[in-house]
């Protein structure tokens, strides 16, 4: 059987082990290719041809310190002869140096990563990246998940008791986590209701939609940066903290670390870039349907941004900053519809495209399994695939997230 086969060869790296002695080390800080070699008896010409076979794939020069690599040795009652040495680049990517008798080859390899489909649940105490922490979930499963609700989900304002599940692959090398693939659907509860994140596929980009088959994208983003809290918020009379006046604050304070990136929260036009004395570096965007945003207090703008320019939703066009009359780094960020200050924390969100009536049925098929296996329900016909989201066989690795 295929079990005894196994057991009769040790592959390792796609070696066969079963001949070597082998270790597995670090590359020291200070030690270069010839200095490792040189101690198994590699000699300088070897070391030179070997230079010149990895240097499109792994120019010898970049040996990082702290890097593992493994040897292949074989010892006889004189010596002690390398034949293979194999150098990872990364937890997936290696590179494999053979000296099998005179000959010196060189080839690229990648180690199995198996997928494994998990969901899991968390409740937030403090907020979103704690609740990972806490449940001990993947760290990109914060990002991944603050990429999919930003629009709908106000992850400055989640409150203790809020709670997500997350149906997701995760990636592993033996038993080593290494990342987070698709992930296949989720369930935020905020505020004592669910929202839902649907995965399918419509005009050629996959995206998540709302139970009811309303996009979760919106207008607007939720806040215009990631992980940061508020410090002050929208107020009609507020003291100010340098100034000591009361006045009223139009807008919402983000306390971040100086040179946070700032994202614009819907497409526009660049308005205004200029310095004034109390609010320091302002930007302020126009936005279809009468709404303008504005943002304060920044330490510089981004690469590209000036009056007249176009800017999408999301892209970074400065950088938190403590420019003007400001007690510390922050973002005053600003919001208008039709000239008038609206709290940003209660922005009105139109919704983006929702389900084309074509494709109404499909999505709606794939919901009932995606809500069905969040709940913990029965899930008739078996869990959703890239099949079912993509609606063929071939799984469309350009739409893939």
């Amino acid at each position: 059987s295929d079990k005894v086969e196994e057991k009769k060869e040790n592959i390792i790296f796609g070696i066969n082990a079963d001949n070597y002695t082998i270790e597995r080390k670090s590359v020291a800080s200070g030690d270069s290719w010839s200095k490792i070699l040189g101690s198994y008896g590699i000699g300088t010409q070897k070391v030179l041809r070997l230079d010149q076979l990895t240097k499109d794939i792994c120019p010898l020069r970049t040996i990082r310190a702290g890097a593992h690599y493994t040897t292949f040795t074989r010892q006889d009652s004189t010596s002690v002869t390398l034949d293979h040495l194999v150098y990872e680049k990364n937890i997936v990517d290696y590179v494999v140096f053979s000296f099998v008798g005179d000959s010196v080859a060189v080839r690229e390899g990648q180690r199995e990563v198996e997928i494994r489909r998990k969901k899991s649940t968390a409740v937030i105490s403090t907020s979103l990246w704690g609740a990972i922490m806490e449940a001990e979930l993947p760290y990109s499963l914060a990002s991944e998940m603050e990429d999919i609700y930003q629009w709908t989900v106000d992850f400055f304002g989640i409150q203790a008791g809020d709670d997500f599940t997350v149906i997701y692959d995760e990636k592993f090398i033996d038993t080593l986590s290494v990342g987070v693939g698709r992930v296949w659907g989720a369930k935020f509860t905020h505020r004592g209701k669910d929202i839902y994140a649907i995965p399918f596929e419509q005009g050629g980009k996959l995206q998540y939609w709302e139970e009811d088959g309303g996009s979760l994208r919106k207008q607007l983003l939720k806040a215009p940066l990631k992980f940061t809290r508020i410090s002050s918020k929208f107020s009609h009379a507020r003291l100010h903290p340098v100034t000591k006046k009361v006045r009223p604050h139009h807008g919402v304070d983000y306390a971040a670390p100086s040179g946070t990136p700032v994202r614009a929260v819907a497409d526009g036009v660049v308005t205004v870039k200029t310095h004034k004395k109390a609010d320091g570096n302002i930007l302020k965007i126009k936005h279809p349907g009468n709404l303008s945003s504005g943002y304060l207090h920044l330490r510089g703008f981004a690469k590209g941004i000036k009056v007249g320019a176009r800017v999408s939703q999301g892209q970074v066009i400065g950088y938190v900053g403590s420019t003007g009359y400001s007690t510390g780094p922050h973002l005053d960020f600003r919001i208008k519809k039709n000239g008038t200050p609206i709290d940003p924390l209660k922005m009105p969100q139109e919704p983006a495209e929702p389900i084309a009536e074509a494709h109404k049925a499909r999505f709606e098929a794939i919901r009932d399994k995606v809500v069905a296996e969040l709940n913990g329900e029965e899930v008739v016909g078996g869990v959703i695939t890239e099949q079912d989201i993509f609606g063929s066989s071939e799984s469309n690795d350009t739409a893939k997230q």
